[in-house]
């Protein structure tokens, strides 16, 4: 071995439970990452197998499903255990491994079965609900959801909801099971698009007179009150909004963190869609590529059940081979009328969103509708913006999977603006004077390259942008932001340090990844200017601006200060070349 080079073994990276269905496992479980260096994931897979034959049978599990998934230097191992005994599930799933690299020469071996046997039935016993169980099973023989977490549990979904301490929970036998119901849910999810999605479909839903529960990376609404703020998109906030009594219709964004984490907050869904999928968050749970993702991604259509519909991106290349392998029905969407999937799928009688001649598009049952033109939908600004129109698409899939009039989705679609307060750091705009001023959150190049060709779709003088990025991202993935950005061919760039999220790196050098690539592409030095913070920044493109201008003011780290800055440019009628507040 050379000198420096790290030494044989397997490191464990993650042990956790798995609460939904999830990419490794149908149902409930224990999950291990692990990282190998010099050990064959077949190996150790093997020992670890070899390990669980041991101990699942004395513990009752013996028919315990088992997956593993081997990615480059790592592989991932998990079993299927009861939901009353989750964590005692980790603690099985890590003596296993212990005793697998035993095997392969890699550690100590851990507790001899017996003594491993015994604390394990300990901590199933202290773990387990009967109780639970046997409710979960009287709601599955209903045909009712059944939602449970460390402090409650609940049968049926949104007004059809009944919760109980979980420490209280009722038998099966007193619940009153007449009045206890489902309401139909939608699962969201992509790497882009996801969060307007949510909210595009949720005005629809208003416009229909259908009070929706909603949980996006912002927040959780239940139709016009927003319930909590904060990053919701996993199954805590799902649950939140699924036990809420006035919901009738779950509207959930299903982000990838916690697919993998945890699973699917439920195990059936009205609809499942997928916006689209691109590299972002790569080396996390074992996915290490953009296929891997796609896989991930593509787990919520396992719970379109019955008459519901995944509703999938046909552009998308990885969605669209993926989605004619599904078994359920599609709702394919495209922004290409010709789309020769998109075709065929429609001729043999199937269901579909697109764009034709400005015309949003929509078959349902053999039916075809006009929905709403491009530029009546303001989210698209006038059509510039064609990942909004992609996302409205996805929306309108979604709504015919509801069975929505289309009547909804044309007030829904049109009377929603992407403002601060509706759509928080989406395409959110602001007209300063003759300046347009856009604000967004992009964070990845595929979003990122979306906002850039909007913005040199829509007509000005000269476009500037506010850019940066988190230091966590690999230098190739830095330099392919900073490509991303060029595709507006920008007359001024104003590069932003963030120390919040400088991530190990030290101050400077992801701004010189930027600068270095954007100057690859064709800018001059005289082109940059560098800012200590993102607000200095904003400051300086405001200044800079004249009339006719375009500034992209990309904000991650101090939005809230930079939409109030432009708020009181607008109220105090503010005009390019004067003064700014101080």
């Amino acid at each position: 071995m050379s000198e420096g080079a790290p030494s044989a073994g397997v490191s464990l990276i993650d042990s956790r439970r798995i609460t939904g269905p999830h990419l490794l496992l149908a149902r409930p479980g224990a999950l291990i990452d692990c990282s190998l260096v010099g050990v064959a994931a077949g190996a150790l897979s093997d020992a670890w197998s070899a390990a669980l034959d041991e101990v699942l049978p004395p513990l009752g599990w013996a028919r315990a499903v088992r997956v593993t998934r081997a990615w480059p230097n790592g592989v991932s191992l998990a079993f299927e255990a009861p939901i009353d005994a989750l964590y005692a599930a980790t603690e099985v799933n890590e003596w296993a491994l212990g005793k697998a690299c035993a095997a392969l020469g890699h550690g100590e071996p851990p507790a001899p079965l017996e003594e491993a046997l015994a604390r394990l039935r300990t901590a199933i016993a202290e773990e387990a609900r009967p109780r639970l169980l046997e409710l979960a099973e009287a709601a599955r023989q209903r045909g009712l959801s059944f939602l449970s977490d460390d402090r409650r549990v609940s049968v049926g979904l949104g007004e059809g909801s009944r919760s109980w301490p979980l420490r209280a929970m009722t038998a099966p036998d007193r619940v009153r099971w007449s009045g206890l119901h489902d309401v139909p849910v939608v699962l969201i999810t992509g790497t882009n698009g996801k969060s307007t999605t949510v909210r595009l479909l949720s005005a629809i839903l208003a416009a229909a007179g259908r009070v929706a529960g909603v949980t996006s990376t912002d927040r959780v609404e239940v139709g016009s009150e927003v319930v909590a703020l904060g990053d919701f998109s996993g199954p805590n906030g799902a649950r939140t909004v699924l036990r809420d009594r006035r919901v009738q219709v779950g509207v959930l964004e299903v982000a990838r963190g916690g697919i993998l984490r945890r699973g699917l907050p439920i195990t059936h869904a009205r609809a499942a869609v997928v916006t689209n999928v691109a590299n972002d968050h790569l080396g996390e749970y074992g996915i290490l590529d953009v296929d891997a993702l796609a896989d991930a991604k593509l787990v919520v259509t396992r719970a379109v059940t019955g008459d519901g519909r995944a509703v999938l991106n046909a552009d998308d290349p990885r969605v669209l081979a993926r989605g004619l392998a599904l078994g359920c029905p599609v709702l394919w969407f495209s922004l290409d009328a010709s789309h020769e999937t998109l075709r065929a799928h429609m001729q043999a009688g199937g269901d579909a969103a697109w764009l034709e001649n400005d015309m949003l598009r929509l078959v349902r049952s053999g039916e075809r509708y006009d929905v709403v033109r491009v530029d009546q939908v303001p989210v698209t600004f006038a059509g510039a913006a064609r990942y909004n129109v992609a996302n409205a698409l996805a929306a309108i899939g979604a709504a015919a999977a509801l069975d929505v009039p289309v009547a909804a989705m044309r007030d829904g679609l049109s009377g929603f603006e992407s403002s601060p307060a509706s759509n928080p750091g989406r395409a959110n705009r602001w007209l300063l004077d003759s300046v347009a001023a856009i604000v967004d959150f992009a964070h990845n190049p595929h979003g990122l390259e979306a906002l850039a060709q909007m913005a040199a779709a829509i007509p000005a003088m000269r476009r500037a942008i506010v850019i940066g990025q988190a230091g966590d991202r690999s230098d190739d993935d830095i330099r392919a932001y900073a490509s991303a950005a060029w595709a507006m061919r920008p007359s001024r760039m104003f590069i932003k340090e963030m120390d919040v999220y400088l991530r190990g790196r030290e101050r400077g050098m992801v701004p010189a990844l930027i600068e270095a690539e954007l100057r690859a592409r064709g800018a001059s030095a005289e082109d940059f200017e560098h800012h200590a913070t993102e607000l200095s920044a904003v400051r300086s493109a405001l200044a800079w601006a004249r009339e006719g201008d375009l500034l992209l003011l990309i904000s991650h780290s101090e939005r809230p200060a930079v939409i109030a800055l432009l708020d009181s440019l607008a109220a105090s009628g503010w005009s390019p070349g004067e003064p700014l507040p101080a």
